[in-house]
């Protein structure tokens, strides 16, 4: 490795090497030196000072950096070394006879601390964001895996299988997952192995896809981010190809899978009858896309058809309970095998059931459809104007880089080499086209936000009916 003369860039290549999500827990890097070279001499001092000057500051100052480059800018030579290394030394007192070096470090402590302030306030934000974001969509680790497995039962393959069974156990959220091999399956559509392709490793230039296909296997799924970037995983998320293809067969199937297609029976140890109507309700948006969608339960108290004036929704409490008393009724064995007499007895009232709770269903529908709506909008405004604070911030940010660039280069142009100097270029270049742009975003990605939250479409389907039956009766 060839070190550069300026320390602001010595700390930007370790910086290359010793990056956050380095896997080794000691990165060393090695440069030989020979005492005899003058060179070196003037490096171990420059190393030394930036050591002395991290220790203070936490990093590099923009005063030192300047120092630093104007005294190097002629490159080292042997009969300035003494003089290099003297002036070296006081780097950081080198910004003006009005500055001692205790006002230097004030000043930049002082801009590191409001440096540092301001990024925890970002992450604070950042990290309220993601929890809103998860608190909105219901969305838990296990919810998505139980949707993937779903998704791959349907498609009549195996569900997702750790790769360690104890890992999974102690540690589900970090654990690895195994995808099987949609595209061997006998008779399966072919257009899978190219969706396949993103669980494996980077195709290499110039490799034939089946020699790729032969030397990089399906890698493992994971559905926590495990710190490192080590590639032997592929952290799953919701917009990931696999995944899209596999949410969007779950949900185009929506219960046709499910025993609640159609009216079942399950025991209860409560000695009251229950009825149990499922709908779903759907919300779309622009092409289609789904903003919402709910299963809609109605709970009444079951009486024979002939004896009963229609049957009558109960409240949400009432409701509540009878859900979890379903819960329970369907993970326990005992409650499973219902006698036949009521199984047709119920089959039977099943028809005038479906029609006494419609009215109630569609009322329930009409009312979580205008709270929906309500929510989808506020969320939209919410966001719109959050992305035009976003896009404002990152224009202002641009903005001050080309003031604070367009001051340092009347300075420093000198001490600039060519590749450089075409690289400023380049920044500027793009700096300005992206200007203009976000000119542009400002006063159109909050309108295009909140039209993405404007329902289009709404769609409500049944379920099906459950009933609980009192083991007593």
């Amino acid at each position: 490795m060839i070190f550069p003369w300026n320390p602001s860039r010595m700390e930007q290549r370790n910086g290359r090497i010793d990056r956050k999500l380095q896997k080794a827990a000691v990165v060393h890097c090695h440069y030989f030196v020979y005492p005899q070279r003058a060179e070196d001499r003037v490096l171990d001092v420059l190393v030394e000072k930036t050591k002395t000057i991290h220790e203070e500051l936490g990093s590099l100052s923009p005063v030192v950096e300047k120092t630093v480059s104007k005294l190097l800018k002629n490159g080292i030579r042997i009969e300035d070394e003494a003089k290099l290394s003297a002036a070296l030394r006081q780097a950081d007192q080198a910004d003006g006879d009005s500055l001692d070096k205790g006002q230097v470090i004030s000043e930049e402590l002082e801009v590191m601390r409001d440096r540092r302030q301001a990024l925890l306030d970002q992450e604070k934000q950042l990290q309220n964001i993601l929890d809103s974001s998860h608190k909105w969509l219901g969305f838990k680790d296990q919810y998505f895996r139980d949707a993937i497995s779903c998704s791959l039962e349907v498609l009549k393959a195996k569900p997702l299988e750790p790769l360690s069974e104890k890992e999974a156990r102690e540690n589900p959220d970090q654990a690895r997952w195994e995808i099987p091999a949609l595209d061997e399956r006998l008779g399966n559509d072919p257009t899978w192995a190219a969706t396949l392709d993103t669980l494996r490793a980077p195709r290499k230039r110039g490799q034939k896809l089946w020699e790729w296909r032969k030397e990089a296997p399906i890698r493992p799924v994971i559905f926590r981010d495990s710190g490192t970037l080590d590639g032997e995983a592929v952290h799953l998320h919701l917009e990931q190809r696999l995944v899209q293809r596999l949410l969007g067969r779950f949900l185009s199937q929506g219960f046709v899978h499910d025993d609640l297609t159609r009216a079942c029976v399950c025991l209860t140890d409560t000695a009251i009858p229950r009825v149990i109507m499922l709908g779903r309700l759907s919300l779309y948006g622009d092409g289609a896309a789904r903003l919402h969608d709910e299963v809609v339960p109605v709970v009444a108290r079951w009486k024979e058809p002939e004896v009963r004036d229609g049957l009558q929704a109960l409240g949400d409490r009432t409701t509540r309970e009878v859900l979890q008393t379903l819960e329970d009724s369907l993970a326990n064995p005992r409650l499973r095998e219902v006698p036949d007499q009521a199984r047709q007895r119920l089959q039977q009232a099943a028809p005038q059931d479906v029609a006494d709770l419609a009215a109630h269903l569609d009322d329930m529908v009409a009312q979580l459809t205008m709270e929906a709506e309500k929510k989808l909008t506020e969320r939209g405004e919410r966001e719109a104007k959050e992305m035009k604070q976003l896009l404002e911030e990152q224009r202002d940010r641009i903005q001050r880089q080309q003031q604070k660039t367009d001051q340092d280069s009347q300075q420093m142009t000198l001490a600039f080499a060519e590749s450089e100097k075409r690289q400023l270029a380049s920044d500027r270049r793009h700096w300005e086209r992206r200007l203009e742009m976000l000119e542009q975003e400002i006063e159109t990605e909050p309108e295009r936000i909140r039209q993405a939250y404007q329902v289009k479409a709404t769609r409500v389907e049944p379920v099906g009916l459950v009933y609980l039956w009192p083991v007593t009766s």
